[in-house]
């Protein structure tokens, strides 16, 4: 397969450039996300050594047998443990794919201090594996990492649609997000794949912004263009990957595309592969009303949507349990 046209923005010259430098990185940004909805981003700040240390931790508990991990099984709606069979994400693209090839830790903001003027919640769930002691922690300095980033990505769309940089920031005083660790383990593991079966089936993201740390493979990330259909998404190890999800595309009035894409079953001829994928979905304000832009911004007119109300819909469309 050959590469999509998908540029790679450097975050620090949006931070320190002249204004000429950032009007030319938001041109770049809206041509990208008219097209295929993804970038990737250097100079976004996340330390290299962090993801390397979470993979490490979560690893140890993904490896413990199904009886050590079921005690933190995520119950409906909640946060945890998901095992082999949970979801079907081709569902939400309309293709009733077999259960997806993953395992995975979710986490999400706890309850906002109202006494606080700008408060950080703790990290749900309440009950984490003892075994894997610096997971928590680690994924704690993490999503403060990705918040920061989120807003700053936000920020840069904002300009792209020629809008006030606290366009969508407004929006983000006390967010939705999920961060969740996509563990896919190798065909050893999983036994062979069933027709049709993805480690991720087809599908877009359903919130504002996802920011993505991946590992190459070959069956690793795979992009939807118009021109070019499913191809191979560029790698760049210095770099994160984000694509925009339904929310925004909505919200921009399909001027940008919601990123659509899929994680292949993992190959036959690499028997041994396994890799995590680190993904922050970043929402907005639980009852914020997403109202498509008038043209000549938006293109099309959407029915406006209740943010926390849609993204569980579609949640609910993907869970088998």
């Amino acid at each position: 397969m050959s590469t999509p046209t998908i540029p790679t923005i450097d975050l620090s010259q949006w931070r320190s450039g002249d204004r000429r430098s950032r009007e030319r990185l938001a041109t770049a940004v809206d041509q990208a996300l008219e097209r295929a909805g993804f970038l990737l981003v250097t100079g976004h700040g996340v330390p290299r050594d962090l993801p390397a240390g979470i993979r490490a931790a979560a690893r140890s508990f993904f490896h413990r047998p199904a009886g050590d991990k079921r005690p933190f099984l995520a119950e409906a709606g909640q946060y945890g443990w998901s095992g082999p069979g949970a979801v079907a994400t081709g569902r939400a693209d309309g293709v009733p794919t077999p259960p997806d090839l993953v395992e995975t830790w979710s986490v999400a903001p706890g309850p906002y201090d109202d006494a606080a003027e700008r408060p950080e919640p703790g990290l749900l769930p309440e009950v984490w594996p003892p075994r894997s002691p610096a997971l928590r922690p680690l994924l704690a300095r993490y999503v403060r990492s990705m918040r920061a980033l989120a807003d700053e990505l936000l920020e840069l769309l904002a300009a792209a649609l020629g809008q006030p940089l606290d366009f969508f920031t407004r929006h983000t005083t006390r967010p939705d997000w999920t961060l969740t660790l996509n563990w896919y383990p190798a065909i050893a593991t999983t036994g062979a794949p069933r027709p049709g079966q993805f480690r991720v089936g087809p599908h877009t993201d359903f919130g504002t912004v996802t920011v993505l740390d991946r590992q190459p493979g070959k069956g690793g990330l795979q992009v939807h263009t118009e021109d070019g259909g499913w191809q191979d998404a560029p790698y760049d190890p210095e770099a994160l990957t984000v694509n925009i999800g339904d929310l925004m595309a909505r919200w921009t009035g399909d001027r940008w595309r919601s990123g659509r894409h899929r994680v292949p079953a993992p190959p036959a001829d690499a028997p041994s592969e396994e890799l995590m994928s680190l993904v922050y979905f970043y929402d907005c304000d639980p009852h914020t009303v997403v109202e498509s832009l008038p043209a000549p911004v938006g293109r099309v007119r959407h029915p406006p949507v209740t943010a926390r109300a849609y993204v569980r819909s579609k949640v609910a469309e993907i869970s088998l349990r």
